[in-house]
């Protein structure tokens, strides 16, 4: 099938990445999943095959998969500019949260209201992620040989601690010597053979050829890698220039530079290193303060990675003086430099990059790598949920007792996601105000025990 005439109206577009930016909540499993039900299957503006070749390029970068992928598909309809509007709103509505969050969190301490409303939202966040895996799993394990990679990318993962890098790498080249000896088992199938819920092509369908903008080309490769280089480069002599090296803000655009970089495997990639420079080395934060940080960044909408700004925030509000500048300047300041030097890079990762990946469709052998990588994903996730499970309904480990509100709480949004197919958000913010609902009828010490 040669697609759609009709392309997506820019304007129709641009709705829809500002309304993900304020829905995308359940971490970069809950995040791809409202992108596949939204772009895949209700709207129909890509082809599954299309979206998850993009998908698994983005799992092979350092950096948030989720938002990298909202950048490839907008660059992918509209270009360039496309592809910044994409990414940018997808972080856009969770920075301006997050630094309002972090600014009542420094100012006023815990708000009983707001842990209420925190304690609903993590099991459903659990839940949303156990749904996530459900999905993915049931469009990509379609036999015996990727469903042993989902399960031996858990025990991978669970039991050994391997980190996700070698995890994808792991996959990767197993998928890869496979697709040359048993290539059935690594074959790509378009999304009505394999039995997901879409009919009809799409406007961007798996025939579809790929667009003038979309081909590979050394000049632009180098001209946007200099115009990458230079957006990096300046704001950093500035900072340099204003506060020198040792300022606050520097060292955090440094820093986060560092993050985007070296960090493969998405957030729960990044966190480890983020906790060892932000509260080991900077001394930015405490434990207890990153914790709580990490919280927010778990039930606000946006990658999860957008933690970074409430780092940022909570380490320059701690050291203004040296700036000359107010806590609440120094600590916005400090969360806009965090979110721009983490995200500057997966934005140059796409628009270098994205076109050597578009001409890849065709390879039977790249394709049979990015399956096999798909299929190893489902197990990284399925860890994820275990992760989530015990810190939310074991606060305290399991030497202490169970958090049955919590459980409970998880269990009704998995019955609503599951059973009765209630979308992402109403679950979300049901459990919110049934966490509000608690602290009113039971008190907060009874969410804390």
């Amino acid at each position: 099938m040669t697609g759609v005439a009709s392309a997506v109206p820019f304007g129709q577009a641009l709705r829809f990445w500002l309304k993900l930016g304020f829905i995308s909540f359940g971490g970069p499993a809950g995040q791809i999943a409202i992108m596949h039900q939204e772009l895949v299957e209700r709207r129909r503006w890509i082809s599954e095959g299309r979206f998850l070749h993009a998908l698994n390029y983005c799992m092979l970068l350092p950096g948030p998969e989720a938002q990298q992928l909202a950048t490839y598909v907008g660059w992918l309809m509209h270009r360039t500019w496309g592809g910044l509007i994409a990414g940018g709103l997808f972080v856009l509505p969770s920075v301006v949260i997050l630094i309002a969050l972090s600014w009542i969190y420094v100012t006023y301490g815990h708000a009983p209201l707001i842990y209420a409303f925190f304690f609903g939202i993590k099991p459903a966040v659990v839940a949303i992620v156990a749904f996530a895996a459900y999905r993915i799993g049931a469009r990509v394990l379609r036999n015996a040989v990727l469903t042993v990679i989902a399960a031996a990318a858990f025990l991978a993962v669970f039991a050994l601690h391997a980190p996700f890098p070698w995890v994808v790498a792991g996959a990767a080249l197993f998928a890869y010597i496979g697709g040359r000896f048993a290539p059935r088992f690594f074959e790509s199938r378009p999304a009505h053979a394999a039995g997901s819920k879409v009919s009809g092509a799409a406007i961007i369908d798996d025939d579809t050829p790929t667009p003038a903008h979309a081909r590979f080309r050394w000049r632009r490769f180098v001209l946007i890698l200099t115009v990458t280089l230079i957006a990096w480069a300046v704001p950093l002599a500035a900072l340099v220039a204003l506060q020198g090296v040792p300022g606050v803000q520097t060292q955090i655009a440094w820093f986060f530079t560092k993050a985007a970089l070296l960090t493969f495997g998405g957030a729960y990639a990044v966190l480890p290193y983020v906790y060892q420079g932000a509260v080991v080395h900077y001394g930015w934060l405490t434990p207890l303060q990153m914790i709580d940080g990490l919280a927010l960044g778990e039930t606000t909408p946006g990658p999860l990675i957008m933690v970074v700004a409430f780092v940022g925030f909570v380490g320059a509000w701690s050291t203004p003086a040296a700036e000359a500048l107010s806590p609440a300047v120094a600590g916005v300041l400090g969360a806009l430099c965090a979110t721009y030097f983490t995200f500057l890079p997966s934005f140059a990762f796409i628009f270098l990059g994205a076109p050597l990946v578009e001409g890849t469709r065709k390879s039977l052998k790249l394709s049979a790598v990015f399956t096999g990588i798909t299929a190893a994903l489902v197990g990284v996730i399925a860890n994820l949920v275990l992760f989530f499970a015990y810190h939310v309904f074991w606060p305290h480990g399991f030497e202490g007792h169970v958090q049955w509100i919590a459980a409970l709480i998880g269990i009704g949004a998995g019955i609503a996601l599951f059973r009765f197919k209630v979308g992402i958000i109403p679950v979300v913010i049901a459990c919110g105000f049934v966490g509000v609902l608690l602290q009113f009828a039971m008190g907060a010490s009874a969410l804390q025990r």
